[in-house]
């Protein structure tokens, strides 16, 4: 069991769409507009072309990007708050704001279709559609 675990572990590690954590504020360019964060007294503030779209509790900013690179926009953000990650779609308008609801650390973030798929202070997890999974050991290879 452990050597699958490993063996999943490490082809994740060699995918290519595993993005690094950012502390970038912004401007960032995106689909919906340009994202930009601000702390505004405790908080943190999302702002979409200076539309504030959420506010969250956070020490220090810190988000997982999926990047488009022909547009150099950046589709989805996985935004570390005080209460656990927050998943902000913006290949909508307005963008998509879902809450996984579990506090946790995400260590790191990796992109696939329609979720996100992140290893964070209690195992790994699969965030689809508002839901928040923990996975277990399997074979499945995560690109």
């Amino acid at each position: 069991m452990r050597r699958l675990f490993a063996a999943a572990l490490a082809a994740i590690s060699f995918t290519t769409c595993v993005h690094a954590q950012s502390n970038a504020s912004g401007p960032l360019g995106t689909p919906s507009g340009t994202l930009q964060f601000a702390r505004a007294d405790r908080d943190i503030v999302a702002m979409l072309d200076n539309a504030v779209f959420d506010r969250f509790a956070a020490s220090a900013l810190t988000h997982f990007d999926d990047v488009d690179t022909t547009q150099d926009t950046v589709r989805r953000t996985l935004v570390q708050t005080d209460s656990g990650p927050v998943l902000y779609d913006f290949r909508q308008r307005p963008p998509l704001v879902e809450r996984a609801g579990l506090r946790m650390t995400v260590k790191r973030a990796f992109w696939q279709r329609d979720e996100v798929v992140m290893q964070g202070s209690q195992g790994w997890f699969r965030f689809r559609h508002g839901a928040l999974t923990k996975l277990q050991s399997s074979t499945t290879t995560y690109h």
